[in-house]
């Protein structure tokens, strides 16, 4: 791919992985609904532009990280003459965590105006964007997907190609369920540590030194510890991956009890107003339901 890249949405995900895109001499063209979101990517040698419309009138792919649906039907101009304009001839890489059944409709809609789709989910927090170290699933016929291979390079450490639309969205639930899981379970050990006497940061070593630690465990344990909360995956952000999830298991029959538990978990850390906290804040929650029992 030698033409020019589109970046559109710089959120929490978006912004640093589009510094990349431009720190690796890609010639990126960004745009960002709150303008001043562009300034760090233009700083790494961006182009601004003046909008949606004119990212996707110059450049030959668009990476879309954007936060729900509607904000993609409504950048691709979806159901107005202006869609078949702005993707005829390009090619969309739909990086989000959207409802497999949207990605796959999506995707038709693209092809039927001439366009090419990629779905490319991937998994990592802010701090793995930040590094270039997020981990890509990928979907689409293979000549889309090799033409977006050299996007993904700057950003990921390692692609994974799981076939048609929309698989890799699928395994990007099967991923996030662990990792909701997961992160659920150390809040609730670190909750039982506290409320036994158990000094959180002797828990956060000795799990540090056996069998269970991992990158993951080691950053959340930590926050958990000194009680930082500052955002890597938001609460607000966590309870809409694991609602989408339960749909498609819903959609399957497929039994995800543990997963049911952390819905109303992450519910209630929202409902207690930690919407932009991360992901480990669901110990509020916890806390919540020990003081009313």
């Amino acid at each position: 791919m030698t033409g020019t890249v589109g970046f559109v949405g710089l959120g929490v995900m978006g912004q640093p992985m589009a510094v990349n895109l431009a720190r690796a001499g890609m010639p990126l063209l960004v745009w960002n609904r709150t303008a001043s979101r562009c300034d760090p990517v233009v700083a790494a040698g961006a182009e601004r532009a003046g909008g949606s419309g004119e990212v996707f009138a110059r450049s030959e792919a668009v990476v879309l990280m954007l936060a729900d649906e509607p904000a993609v039907d409504a950048v691709l101009g979806r159901g107005t003459p202006e869609f078949a304009t702005g993707v005829r001839g390009r090619t969309v890489v739909q990086m989000g965590t959207f409802a497999a059944d949207y990605s796959r409709a999506l995707a038709e809609d693209i092809a039927a105006a001439g366009g090419s789709y990629v779905e490319a989910p991937v998994s990592g927090s802010r701090g793995p964007a930040e590094a270039g170290e997020l981990i890509a699933m990928v979907a689409g016929d293979d000549a889309a997907v090799a033409r977006c291979r050299p996007l993904l390079a700057p950003l990921c450490a390692e692609v994974f190609v799981c076939g048609a639309v929309p698989s890799a969205l699928v395994t990007k639930f099967a991923v996030n369920l662990f990792l909701i899981t997961m992160v659920t379970g150390l809040a609730e050990a670190v909750h039982f540590a506290e409320e036994h006497g158990v000094d959180p940061a002797l828990l956060n070593r000795v799990l540090d030194a056996g069998p269970m630690a991992s990158a993951v465990s080691r950053g959340k344990a930590a926050k958990l510890v000194r009680r930082d909360f500052a955002v890597q995956a938001s609460i607000a952000d966590v309870l809409k991956n694991n609602q989408l999830i339960a749909a498609a298991a819903r959609s399957r029959g497929t039994a995800a009890p543990l997963l049911d538990v952390c819905h109303a978990l992450y519910g209630e850390t929202l409902g207690l107003g930690h919407a932009d906290a991360d992901m480990a804040a669901v110990i509020h929650a916890l806390r919540a339901r020990t003081r009313s029992a």
